[in-house]
């Protein structure tokens, strides 16, 4: 069974998520609300994929977090955030990232994101 950890720090939008993924049949090790714990709980539960928002509670946004895990881990990432700019997309692509989703996004699509990834994994 894949494990996924979401990071995010808006309490509806993750748990929106969470039930989306546990509905497709996922494991959602757990929803976190920041960047440094994301890194944390990353050494230490290594998830099969994280969905990352950007702005996070904290002092380290979500591609921030993704630069720091990518010193010990290529786990896939995907974007799902309200940030559109060309600046922020543009740092994000340098955490290579898996796929880049603006809300609101469409469900589906983001579930066919997910699942082609663990289909290349």
């Amino acid at each position: 069974m894949k494990k996924i950890l979401i990071v995010e720090d808006e309490l509806i939008p993750a748990k929106l998520l969470q039930t989306l993924l546990k509905k497709e049949g996922y494991v959602v090790l757990e929803i976190i609300k920041t960047g440094e714990s994301a890194v944390e709980f990353t050494k230490s539960f290594i998830p099969d994929l994280i969905l990352m928002d950007i702005r996070l509670q904290g002092e380290m946004d979500g591609i921030d977090a993704m630069k720091a895990i990518r010193k010990f881990s290529e786990v896939p990432v995907i974007y799902v955030t309200g940030n559109s700019d060309l600046k922020t997309k543009s740092r994000a692509e340098e955490t290579n990232a898996s796929g880049y989703f603006v809300k609101p996004y469409d469900s589906n699509y983001l579930i066919d994101a997910v699942k082609k990834i663990f289909s290349i994994i």
